[in-house]
């Protein structure tokens, strides 16, 4: 594969850009078994490597600053704060790079000299979303100009350290039959075919468990799926998303029962006596992974869990307290939802034998 985008090698994004698909796909095969071997599991079950389609990323983070009276809008260089300009983007929808391009025209209005900024940006079912990060006070005049101009940019809602800029409707993403009112800066899964992989793996992984616990449940990726045909119990330390799940829940049509409950689960995880409630764990962490989690859950009766990450080393350390634990790690799948980076999330199903 030859480099594609006219950015690569400026960009810090897409350092693998160069390699012909082959090595590629050994580059992403090879995080996986290096880091289970580092914690001695040899031979892991890994089913396949799934690679998401490019311009498929609905959501990133890109940087801004005022520079020599132009604003720069895109990623940092390698090693560097620099920012890389970026006119074409291959991991982006299309419709989030047009997104940046046409914000680079708004913010060259209001942008002093030297300012910088962080836009978070989603690409909704409905529209776009963008979460500004700024260490001023937002200006009157940069409200206004937003307002105006956010119907001609798709723009749904615009916030600022919290703060509601703009908004025509809520940002919608669907899980399952339900619809989901995204709270500002909500965890997202990076593209919508990885997601729709993921959650696939999740249900297989869970298999007929009546009863799942979805643990750092998020805004309900796998939990208001699930709820099509089991109960689910979800739990995060963040509350917005909770609330935002069971709103979705409630409005949609022929779901089993869903609970929240807004717990730390890195200061207070389910103990071995509440997850013997359940038939099924289901866990998604932040890369940190979740290591207090696993072990009550290594000490649990639960027979049937769904892991899946976006660190290999998180996830490796973890699997091996749960294979100590007498669980057997049935298969793993990875899927590329960071095309050309040095990352990979894995989906795995563990059974107690």
């Amino acid at each position: 594969m030859n480099a594609v985008c006219r950015h690569f090698g400026a960009c810090g994004g897409c350092t693998l850009q160069h390699l012909a698909p082959e090595a590629y796909r050994d580059s992403k095969r090879d995080l996986i078994l290096d880091a289970l071997a580092r914690r001695g599991i040899s031979h892991p079950p890994l089913r396949e490597i799934v690679s998401v389609p490019p311009r498929s990323r609905r959501r990133a983070t890109v940087n801004l600053k005022r520079t020599n009276g132009e604003t720069r809008i895109g990623f940092h260089a390698p090693r560097s704060h620099d920012i890389v300009d970026i006119h074409e983007c291959h991991v982006l929808t299309p419709g989030l790079l047009r997104l940046a391009l046409g914000l680079r025209e708004l913010l060259d209005a209001v942008l002093p000299e030297g300012e910088d900024a962080e836009l978070h940006m989603v690409d909704a079912d409905n529209g776009f979303d963008v979460a500004l990060s700024w260490k001023r006070p937002l200006s009157p005049d940069l409200v206004t100009r937003i307002a105006a101009a956010a119907p001609r940019q798709g723009l749904v809602r615009v916030t600022a350290g919290g703060e509601l800029l703009y908004q025509s409707a809520a940002p919608e993403v669907s899980f399952g039959r339900a619809r989901v009112k995204l709270p500002p800066n909500a965890f997202l899964q990076p593209t919508r075919e990885g997601e729709a992989i993921l959650q696939a793996r999740v249900t297989e992984a869970v298999g007929k468990a009546r009863k799942i616990a979805d643990l750092f449940s998020g805004c309900g990726t796998f939990a208001l799926p699930l709820a099509e045909r089991a109960q689910v119990h979800t739990v995060d330390a963040d509350g917005p998303m909770l609330t935002a799940l069971a709103a979705a829940a409630r409005a949609a049509p022929g779901l089993k029962p869903v609970a929240t409950e807004k717990r730390d689960l890195f200061k207070r995880p389910l103990t071995a006596a509440e997850l013997n409630r359940f038939d099924a764990a289901v866990l998604d962490p932040p890369r940190t992974g979740a290591l207090a989690q696993v072990t009550n859950l290594s000490a649990s009766r639960l027979e049937r869990i769904a892991y899946v990450s976006c660190d290999a080393a998180s996830f490796a350390r973890d699997a091996r307290v749960l294979i100590d634990g007498g669980f057997r790690m049935v298969w793993l799948v990875g899927v590329d939802q960071f095309l050309w980076s040095a990352h990979i999330e894995l989906a795995a199903a563990f059974v107690r034998d």
